[in-house]
């Protein structure tokens, strides 16, 4: 069976929707194309371009099928209505019994023609959960900028445009010439199978296969913390995005700024997460580290010292904000903060989060004797739970809310069991 391959390459695509488009592409091409029994579907996905491979039947047979029409007894306008709707002529059909049928014979179908077919339509309906037009007048859309479309099957180019009537969607047509590394290697260079593709690509400082750059961004920087005997903070969820933002991944360190070193460790693993997609490292003890990891693009030839130095510089920045809001934040008790909650809405049918805040006061003081705890500090608890929504500090980051009203609670020297609950 012959290989078919398609790659689609654009400008940088967000790192949260490569892996639906690629699954989109997969399911789209399987129905588009059912008639050739596509199989073995392998996708892949990056910063700039969604790809697949998959085997396919050469052609479409060749077949015969019989329709049967009007009765041989039915008026002439039903008999004529059959042929139309079958783009017969009346001489093609024949009598069955009491029947008239109409032997349909369909020739056979080249994989190349109906991909060629296909493809187009395909492509202006992707559904894409954002997409944009760019330059001219083109209505066609894609999530970013499309610049080439690979589409080969068998080795061989399978040829077709995009534009659609007067509409020449930029001039995009299929052809066999990607593009490698935007800095290392910039430029057309011809492919002619998947496999000569990835080859290819990997010469010129691309990996095409997302679990390979995530792999080799969890293995550098896991080794680049031993050999400062640190380790990494487990986050998955950031492997997966910096795997969608690197197309040849380099993993380097950058060091703290000792000043920072008291914020909790929460808000700078979350301040390096949202804002910068920097790791956090932690020490043998399981202390925050005051070095941080992060993936550039790019082999620099000084080996990384310009990049660490200016990651480090925006990393001092990042830090003065949330030192500002911990800083201001504890000039405020929480308990003053819970009168704010009245101004914060909770549900459109439940109320304020002020409401909210009494019904658990409510329920904490009944549910303490049943499970040992002290009624006064389960209400005390309950009244100062969500008091840490009006932080700048949980304004800013979201994620952070119920930790920071635990510092912020020992801060004000609540017990602790209080800050704890």
């Amino acid at each position: 069976m012959p290989e078919l391959f398609l790659e689609l390459f654009s400008e940088e695509i967000p790192a949260r929707m490569q892996a639906g488009a690629a699954a989109d592409l997969a399911r789209l091409v399987s129905a588009a194309l059912a008639a050739l029994s596509p199989r073995n579907l392998e996708t892949f996905h990056g910063p700039r371009r969604i790809a697949l491979r998959a085997e396919v039947e050469p052609e479409v047979a060749a077949t015969t099928s019989v329709e049967r029409g009007p009765r041989l007894s039915a008026p002439e306008q039903a008999l004529a209505g059959f042929v139309r709707k079958h783009n017969a002529v009346r001489e093609q059909l024949r009598k069955e019994g009491e029947y008239w049928v109409l032997d349909k014979r369909s020739a056979s179908v080249s994989a190349q023609t109906l991909i060629a077919a296909a493809l187009p339509e395909l492509l202006w309906r992707f559904p894409w959960p954002k997409s944009m037009r760019w330059g001219g007048a083109s209505a066609f859309v894609w999530v970013r900028p499309l610049r080439r479309i690979v589409c080969l099957l068998g080795g061989e180019v399978v040829s077709f445009a995009i534009g659609n009537g007067h509409d020449d969607a930029h001039g995009l047509a299929s052809a066999n010439l990607t593009e490698g590394h935007r800095f290392h290697a910039p430029g057309p260079v011809a492919v002619h199978s998947c496999a000569d593709w990835q080859a290819k690509l990997g010469e010129r400082r691309v990996i095409v296969a997302a679990a390979e750059r995530r792999e080799r961004i969890a293995r550098g920087l896991a080794a680049e913390a031993a050999a400062q005997d640190l380790a990494l903070v487990d986050d998955p969820g950031l492997l997966d995005e910096v795997a969608g933002l690197v197309e040849w991944p380099v993993p380097l360190l950058g060091q703290i700024d000792p000043a920072y070193m008291d914020l909790p460790p929460e808000v700078m693993q979350v301040s390096m997460r949202v804002n910068q997609r920097y790791f956090a490292l932690r020490a043998r003890d399981g202390a925050a580290a005051p070095r941080f990891g992060f993936v550039a693009n790019i082999e620099a030839e000084d080996e990384g010292a310009a990049i660490v130095a200016g990651n480090e510089r925006v990393l001092r920045a990042r830090f003065a904000d949330a030192r500002h809001f911990w800083d201001l934040d504890r000039r405020t008790t929480l308990a003053d903060r819970v009168p704010a909650l009245n101004d914060v809405v909770f549900h459109a049918k439940l109320g304020t989060q002020g409401e909210r805040v009494r019904r658990l006061e409510r329920l904490a003081r009944r549910i303490a004797p049943l499970v040992g705890a002290d009624p006064d500090r389960a209400k005390r608890a309950a009244t100062l739970a969500k008091a840490d929504l009006v932080t700048g500090m949980v304004g800013e980051f979201p994620e952070l809310q119920g930790v920071m009203g635990r510092y912020y609670a020992l801060h004000d020297r609540e017990p602790a069991e209080v800050a704890d609950a």
